[in-house]
């Protein structure tokens, strides 16, 4: 992390609360992905594309909830023809990602709360770099996986600092319940010029 950059000081200190990270987002979207790609070699929005683009079926419509700019959707565009639906917190955020023409539909949602979204509407789910400190917590899986059509596969990122903070017992809670089936987490790379990693979650919706 860039100590002299104030907006990366203050997401890596956030405490949490809606109000908080739509403001930080806000501030932070017009260098959102120089700070991200570039000084942090942020890799997950890749990984986590190229994980789900292997398990879609052909003309899956896919939602990317908490797309922010656009970094995943930009790349599950290359790898499939999916129709990508995004919803994100921040209207700046939502304005880049209009920018990258690879979304259906855009919207601004808060993860932290029910989605107006109808149950079964997608083929499939990604979501990266919204479970990390400060932001959404284990209990919008259940969301995730309530909008995904019985089947559909979710891949989602959960930064290696908040992982033992309920990620684990949340899925367990919801095979459990019968709302998803667990595949595989993996390890993998996250920040990769920062040494971050992340928990790479390959569940499908039942």
């Amino acid at each position: 992390m860039d100590a002299a950059n104030p907006i990366l000081r203050r997401i890596y200190s956030m405490k949490g609360g809606v109000d908080e990270c739509r403001e930080v987002y806000e501030t932070w979207a017009e260098t959102y992905e120089r700070d991200t790609l570039e000084d942090m070699g942020y890799v997950g929005p890749a990984i986590a594309a190229e994980t789900l683009a292997s398990l879609l079926p052909e003309n899956a419509v896919v939602l990317d909830a908490g797309c922010g700019t656009g970094l995943a959707g930009s790349e599950l565009a290359r790898r499939t023809e999916a129709v990508i639906d995004g919803v994100d917190i921040s209207r700046e955020m939502l304005s880049k990602a209009a920018q990258k023409g690879v979304y259906r539909t855009l919207g601004e949602a808060d993860l932290t709360q029910p989605l107006a979204i109808d149950a079964d509407s997608y083929d499939g789910v990604i979501c990266v770099g919204v479970f990390t400190n400060g932001h959404v917590g284990p209990k919008a899986l259940g969301e995730m996986a309530r909008v995904a059509k019985p089947g559909a596969p979710l891949v989602f990122t959960v930064h290696q600092d908040v992982w033992a903070s309920g990620y684990a017992e949340q899925l367990e809670r919801l095979a459990a319940n019968g709302c998803i089936r667990v595949h595989r987490i993996i390890d993998a790379p996250y920040h990769e010029k920062e040494g971050y990693r992340c928990r790479l979650c390959i569940v499908e919706a039942a």
